[in-house]
């Protein structure tokens, strides 16, 4: 008789099962780190690909979008708790594994997905994407973080604020520390103001939509979204803004051109330069950095209404190409051209009105571009400066005497904004140029908080718009 003790049977391997919204979540993650991509162009064929296939509903597209857009904002705190329980650096552990543990770290702590559900929907999307080895140190890890809520992280994580201030701000807010400076004297004031802002920067932004002039109105978009799906603009006449979860492709004035999704913020800066009293001859309008078209489109229709015309220049040759199909179907005269502004083939004097939207850091986008905080060193600015001042210088040459140039920016930062008017108005690292600074406030009427001017800089916590920042100046010889 066999006394050897019965072994029992191995448990049958089981497949781990693929989660398309989870999947498509991390796809989109290593896109962002791999490639360098942007998650707002990333994400959109990806949803489409899934929902052509049927894999995703509303709900489905919904979810991913949180998953994508929550890790990426929230990515600094969570790597400080992630690092907290783990026994070796962060720097250690692999770029797929991190995405993986971050985004169980997310559907923890910065969503309503049960804890039990959040643990093993990562596990599983760890089991498809790593292996089963690493699948386990995932588990282990995310129950570790289960064991406080965020708030309770934090408290462990962050430093005290009386201790290191901006540190504190970075990590409870989820920016660089050196982003958190740069915007903290930009904006001035104490505690209060800047919490506020790191706070809208990680909000999801609403989508905005444009009425161009005399090519849509915002009653017409009002009525094609329904009064329940639409809410006026905030400041500028031209805005809809859209009940969340809408499809502004859908919309037939946006399929035709006639409309656009663009944030109030780049609306008043167009709106303001169009606005700006100019005398005598007002037929010539140059848009000096005009991809990917959104300001250029709305120029270019107001331009239309006074019979003048918009040249829209843009260096990039695709970016020249958007450009062209944004302001496809205006009826104005308006011709699009792939021209670098810092060797411009026009002649100097030319036009009458030049809005010089130039290259920066991107820090007042942050709300829709939330991998650029993590993208950006502060020597990138070094890297934009030449280049900024030879855009404005070369456009204060090119518009006429008595013209307008608006120099704008989307960043708050003070390299980018007023030091690098200040400089080119007083002739450093160039020869001087007569122009003076026009007030640009009584421009953007009703809105509040614009600043001490001449200059406006516009922010995400004070008027739900991207930071931008417009400085007007006419020249005078």
């Amino acid at each position: 008789m066999n006394d050897q003790p019965r072994r029992r049977p191995a448990k049958p391997h089981r497949r781990p099962k693929k989660d398309p919204v989870r999947f498509l979540a991390f796809e989109a993650l290593r896109a962002v780190d791999e490639r360098d991509a942007y998650a707002n162009l990333v994400l959109p064929p990806l949803l489409k690909k899934a929902r052509a296939k049927g894999d995703f509903d509303g709900r489905d597209a919904a979810l991913a979008t949180e998953l994508v857009y929550g890790t990426l904002r929230r990515q600094g705190t969570y790597d400080a708790i992630v690092a907290a329980c783990i026994d070796r650096p962060l720097r250690e552990v692999d770029p797929p594994v991190l995405d993986v543990l971050n985004m169980g770290v997310h559907q923890l702590l910065g969503t309503r997905i049960p804890t039990h559900a959040a643990v093993s929907a990562s596990v599983e999307l760890a089991r498809v994407v790593l292996g089963e080895g690493r699948a386990k140190f995932v588990n282990a890890v995310l129950r570790k973080v289960s064991a406080h809520d965020l708030d309770g992280w934090v408290e462990k994580v962050a430093p005290p604020y009386d201790e290191d201030a901006e540190d504190h701000l970075a990590v409870v807010h989820s920016h660089p520390r050196w982003v958190v400076s740069a915007l903290w004297d930009a904006l001035g004031g104490g505690r209060a103001g800047i919490e506020d802002l790191l706070e809208a920067d990680n909000e999801r932004p609403e989508v905005t939509l444009v009425a161009r002039p005399g090519r849509s109105t915002t009653e017409e978009l009002v009525k094609a979204l329904g009064d329940e799906n639409a809410l006026p603009g905030r400041w500028s006449p031209y805005a809809v803004r859209m009940a969340e979860g809408g499809e502004p492709g859908a919309l037939t004035a946006v399929q035709e051109g006639r409309a656009g999704v663009q944030d109030e913020g780049s609306q008043l800066v167009a709106a303001a330069l169009a606005a700006v009293p100019v005398e005598g001859r007002d037929t010539r309008w140059l848009d000096g950095c005009a991809g990917p078209g959104g300001k250029a489109a709305l120029l270019a229709a107001l331009a239309a209404e006074r019979g003048a015309t918009l040249l829209a220049a843009e260096k990039q040759p695709h970016r020249a190409r958007l450009v062209e199909r944004a302001l496809a179907g205006n009826p104005g005269p308006y011709q699009v051209i792939t021209a670098d502004g810092t060797r411009p083939p026009w002649l100097p004097g030319t036009f009458d009105r030049i809005l010089m939207d130039v290259p920066c850091s991107g820090l007042g986008a942050l709300r829709r571009r939330p991998e650029a905080r993590w993208r950006r060193r502060a020597e990138d600015l070094e890297a934009f400066s030449p280049l900024q001042r030879a855009l404005l210088r070369e456009a204060l040459k090119a518009v006429r005497v008595g013209g307008v140039v608006g120099y704008a920016t989307c960043s708050p930062h003070l390299a980018e904004t007023r030091v690098v008017v200040e400089d080119v108005l007083k002739g450093r690292g160039g020869d001087p140029v007569e122009a003076d600074w026009v007030d640009a406030r009584p421009l953007m009427p009703g809105v509040p908080a614009l600043g001490d001017g001449p200059d406006v800089q516009l922010w995400p916590h004070l008027h739900g718009t991207d930071a931008m920042y417009l400085a007007l100046l006419r020249r005078t010889g």
